[in-house]
């Protein structure tokens, strides 16, 4: 016995309290998934097939709205020269053909942000039931779904960093209600009124006064789907999304996984859908991600987004900081706020 003793006493001195604890445990073991989950190739199963022929009619648009966003040029000059000569009718008019196009385009952003949140809606309700006893079980044999969510995440974080770099578009929209009220008050017709009215307008213009429009919207979609689905644990939705995390967590980190990779846009994917289920578990989480009990490794996370190439991940990592609902609770380990200030 004093032998045994003497031993652990000596494997002691070369591990830290925290690292003991996970061998006695196992419990960090337990909790890694271990499995690949195929974002490249991965295709629905006869079950799967139904759920994912309704999201795919509303992915099929989103490279093409991701392109219009990204050759979003906006009506800049015509504005600034309306603006500086009120007298001048032909600039006026100018300035509000340039501009009554680009709401429409405003418009369908919007209106897909909806299609968007009902597709979110119902992957969530095909990944968050009851068949299976294990979230894991859900995106292990369920990959062609759990592919469409990632999708989602990653056209999400995109929209929305393409969004922060473009100011006209709401300098475009702000214009546009302005005249539109101008004209309601001289009685002067206004063309593109009428796909445009103001109750619509009203909701456009709070969509795209959020930093992070489309991020919300899913956000928010997320948190609408526990509130209604009552007869679900909340946990249902909480570890489908810790898991998905920590899947491209172990996926990004482990060589074995990561060769598997057939392109590096492969990991810009998986660094994205990370970060976007983070942070829509941060949002419904009653604690959210930072806290202790989270099912979360955030410094396993944030530590794998700093791993990666100089000025790649800022976008990210800035979505960590500035969008997420608990980092700068008390409750939040000082090591993670560190970690994260820029």
């Amino acid at each position: 016995c004093s032998f045994s003793f003497s031993a652990f006493f000596l494997f002691c001195l070369y591990l830290d309290m925290g690292n003991l604890l996970k061998v006695l445990t196992c419990t960090d073991l337990e909790q890694e998934p271990n499995f690949f989950l195929d974002f490249e190739n991965a295709q629905p199963t006869d079950a799967e097939r139904e759920v994912w022929e309704e999201v795919d009619v509303v992915l099929k648009d989103a490279a093409a709205i991701l392109d219009e966003l990204q050759a979003y040029k906006g009506a800049g000059r015509e504005i600034r020269e309306a603006i500086q000569n009120p007298s001048d009718e032909g600039l006026q008019d100018e300035a509000w053909a340039a501009v009554v196009p680009l709401v429409g385009r405003l418009k369908k952003f919007y209106e897909f942000s909806q299609r968007l949140e009902a597709a979110l809606h119902r992957l969530l309700r095909a990944l968050t039931s009851e068949s299976y006893n294990d979230p894991m079980q859900h995106l292990e044999r369920e990959q062609a779904l759990a592919k469409q969510f990632a999708e989602i995440l990653h056209f999400t974080l995109r929209f929305d960093e393409l969004k922060m770099t473009n100011p006209a578009i709401q300098n475009d929209f702000s214009y546009y209600r302005r005249t539109l009220n101008r004209m309601r008050i001289n009685n002067v017709p206004a063309e593109g009124e009428n796909e445009v009215n103001n109750e619509l307008a009203n909701r456009i213009s709070l969509f795209y006064a959020d930093a992070t429009p489309m991020l919300k919207t899913l956000s928010d979609g997320t948190t609408k789907f526990v509130s209604e689905n009552k007869n679900l644990p909340i946990e249902n939705t909480t570890d489908v999304l810790s898991t998905m995390a920590s899947v491209c967590k172990v996926m990004l980190e482990n060589p074995d996984y990561r060769c598997r990779f057939s392109s590096e846009e492969t990991v810009s994917f998986c660094l994205r859908v990370m970060v976007g289920v983070i942070i829509l578990y941060d949002y419904v989480h009653p604690v959210g991600a930072f806290s202790k009990s989270s099912k979360i490794d955030m410094k396993g996370c944030i530590k794998v987004l700093k791993d990666q190439p100089p000025n790649t991940v800022d976008g990210l990592l800035n979505a960590l900081r500035y969008t997420t609902k608990h980092l700068n609770d008390e409750s939040t380990n000082k090591t993670i706020k560190a970690m994260l200030q820029p």
